[in-house]
């Protein structure tokens, strides 16, 4: 299988830690592939018509896009726990916990984008938005730690990880973890994860 992948994407940095967890990293090839806003990757665009990584290539089922979907793929793929539960309370909660952790990501992918811009061209009152629902979906977080502690790692606890790991990699200077002690001690134990110390994001 073909990863179109960068070392700075969260969202292909959840596929992958998505491969380790289920032990199937190694039969991923990945393919450096820069994607920019303002200039389409033509290559990237003969796989995925919406020119976005992550982008997997399968013999089996042709190419999958949107990281939620290529991970629901790989869970088919192994013999392990399933990290998409089948069904249940437990299948909703996993559910709610990536979209939790998915939506933090588009905030801060946005807010990051935002941030850099000279005060004439910046929105202040998109950085005030940006701001108050990653606050609020931390304060969520927070509440939500001891249970995420434990139950079985599924795509929430991968999702979430990934969203803290950018939020880390991109935002130092938040100090998000000053007011939550319980989600810093949950990400703290996540983050040694294998899975997730063989993936740290990169600058290049």
């Amino acid at each position: 299988m073909k990863l179109h992948w960068s070392p700075r994407s969260p969202f292909v940095r959840k596929v992958l830690v998505f491969a380790h967890e289920t032990g199937l990293a190694d039969r991923l090839t990945l393919v450096r592939t820069v994607v920019a806003m303002s200039k389409p990757n033509l290559e990237l665009l003969r796989d995925n018509p919406l020119g976005k990584i992550p982008t997997l290539v399968t013999d089996e089922v042709g190419v999958l896009y949107e990281s939620v979907v290529i991970c629901e793929y790989l869970d088919s793929l192994h013999g392990g726990p399933k990290l998409f539960p089948s069904s249940g309370p437990q299948r909703w909660r996993a559910l709610r916990w990536h979209a939790l952790g998915d939506g933090m990501l588009d905030t801060l992918i946005l807010w990051h984008n935002e941030r850099p811009k000279p005060p004439a061209r910046q929105t202040p009152e998109w950085l005030a938005s940006f701001a108050l629902k990653t606050g609020t979906s931390l304060d969520a977080l927070e509440r939500e730690a001891d249970e995420l502690a434990r139950v079985p790692i599924g795509i929430g606890h991968v999702a979430l990880g990934c969203a803290l790991g950018y939020l880390d990699f991109r935002f130092p200077d938040l100090r998000w973890r000053d007011a939550r002690p319980r989600a810093a001690a949950w990400f703290g134990d996540f983050a040694r994860r294998p899975s997730m110390q063989a993936t740290l994001p990169v600058e290049g």
